[in-house]
C-alpha cells in the first residue's frame, strides 16, 4: 500500500469528525427567543360623509399614535354616486338618500337605502373576520371631517354616522364597538326587533356637539334612549359650543375608548 493511501484515511476521518462536530454545535445552539406581540390585529372601518371620499379621510389614522394601534388595519371605502334629495337631486357620493337639512328626530327616513348600504358594510366586516381578525377587534366609526385639518363639510357626517349605527346594530356578532359622531337614528323601531343577542353586546360611543345646526343636537340626544330599548349599551357625550364638526377632544376620547376594548392575542 502506498504511503499516500495510508495518510488519506485519517485525513478523511478527521474531516468527517469536524463536520459532525460543527453540525452538532449549530443544531444545539440556543435560538433567540422572540417575544410574542401581546396585541392582536384589529380593524377600523371609517365611513365618510356626503359628497366625500374614502381616500380623503385616510390622514385621520395618523392621529392614532398609541402603540396599541400598531397592528391595526384601516379601511376607508368610498360610497357610490347617487342622487341626493336634500341637495336638489344632485348626484354625488352618498351611502343612501337624505331628504332634508337640518336633520331632526322626526326627519323622513330612507330605511330601504340604509339597509342596502348596511349589506355592503357587513360584507367588508365579513371579509376581515374571514382573514382572521377577532370580531371584538373590529370597530366602525363615522366622522364629519374631510381631511387631516378636521375642517367640516356641513352635510358630511349625516350619512356616515347613521350608517355606522345601523351596521353595528344589525351585524349578527359582537363587535369591538361603533362610534357615532353628530348622528341620528336612520330607521324605525321595527329594526330593533332584528338586533341579535350578540349584537346587543356591542358597545356604542355617541358624541354630539350642542351647537350643531346640521344634525340638531336634539336628534342626536334622542338616539341613545331609542336604541337602549333593545338592550344595547350606549355612552353619550355632549360637547358644549361644538357645531357640526369633530374636535381634538372627541378624537382623544375615541382613541382611549378603542384602546380599552382591544383584545390581546393571548
Amino acid at each position: 500500500m502506498k504511503s499516500t493511501e495510508v495518510l488519506a484515511k485519517p485525513i478523511v476521518l478527521i474531516t468527517v469528525s469536524i463536520g459532525i462536530t460543527i453540525s452538532f454545535i449549530l443544531v444545539c445552539q440556543p435560538k433567540p427567543i422572540s417575544k410574542p406581540d401581546p396585541m392582536a390585529r384589529s380593524f377600523v372601518l371609517w365611513l365618510h360623509g356626503l359628497g366625500d371620499s374614502g381616500p380623503a379621510n385616510e390622514p385621520i389614522k395618523t392621529l392614532f399614535t398609541s402603540p396599541e394601534f400598531k397592528n391595526t388595519k384601516w379601511s376607508f371605502p368610498s360610497a357610490p354616486s347617487n342622487p341626493v334629495t336634500c341637495n336638489y337631486g344632485a348626484i354625488m357620493p352618498s351611502w343612501f338618500d337624505i331628504h332634508e337639512i337640518p336633520v331632526t328626530a322626526e326627519s323622513p327616513k330612507d330605511e330601504g337605502g340604509v339597509l342596502k348600504a348596511v349589506q355592503n358594510v357587513h360584507a367588508m366586516i365579513d371579509k376581515e373576520i374571514s382573514a382572521g381578525t377577532n370580531p371584538r377587534n373590529v370597530f366602525l366609526c363615522g366622522f364629519s371631517q374631510g381631511g387631516l385639518s378636521l375642517s367640516v363639510r356641513e352635510r358630511a357626517c349625516v350619512f356616515m354616522c347613521a350608517l355606522t349605527l345601523a351596521s353595528v346594530l344589525l351585524y349578527p356578532k359582537t363587535l369591538g364597538g361603533g362610534a357615532v359622531f353628530s348622528g341620528w337614528v336612520p330607521f324605525n323601531s321595527s329594526i330593533l326587533e332584528r338586533v341579535t343577542p350578540d349584537a346587543k353586546k356591542t358597545p356604542i360611543l355617541w358624541s354630539h356637539g350642542m351647537a350643531d345646526r346640521t344634525v340638531l343636537f336634539e336628534a342626536g340626544q334622542a338616539g341613545p334612549p331609542f336604541i337602549e330599548k333593545s338592550g344595547l349599551s350606549c355612552e353619550f357625550k355632549a360637547y358644549p359650543g361644538l357645531g357640526h364638526s369633530i374636535s381634538n377632544e372627541e378624537l382623544r376620547s375615541l382613541e382611549s375608548w378603542i384602546k380599552s376594548r382591544l383584545q390581546s392575542s393571548s
